[in-house]
């Protein structure tokens, strides 16, 4: 299983990105994948997962209510909208996949697969 993170890049506060997450390998929608980020000088934390199968999602308190995780149309495409941005959202994005469901926070040794990271930069 490989996964291609895309679609970060500079926003100025209260503006909006979209990651995509696209995985190949998987032979069905068992699957889950979260976004995971990590600032300069902290620990990569966890952001949000969906379950691929049933379409549940999950969030971090910090983005609650601003970010939305969800399944693209293209197979095996999972994509973070992100509005509202904040100085704090500036970090580099990961996506990572696991086998069966998320619900909620999963610790990372957990997590089966990972994508290489993508810039997201809040500034003015």
């Amino acid at each position: 299983v490989q996964l291609q993170a895309s679609g970060g890049g500079l926003v100025q506060p209260g503006g909006s990105l979209r990651l995509s997450c696209t995985a190949s390998g998987f032979t069905s929608d068992y699957y889950a994948i979260g976004w995971f980020r990590q600032a300069p000088g902290k620990e990569r934390e966890w952001v949000s997962c969906l379950s691929r199968a049933d379409g549940n999602s999950y969030y971090a308190d910090s983005v609650k209510g601003r970010f939305t995780i969800s399944r693209g149309s293209i197979k095996d495409t999972t994509f973070q909208q992100m509005n509202s941005l904040e100085f704090e959202d500036t970090a580099v994005y990961y996506c990572a996949a696991r086998h069966g469901f998320c619900s909620g926070y999963i610790a990372e040794v957990n997590w089966n697969y990972w994508g290489q990271g993508t810039q997201v930069t809040v500034s003015s």
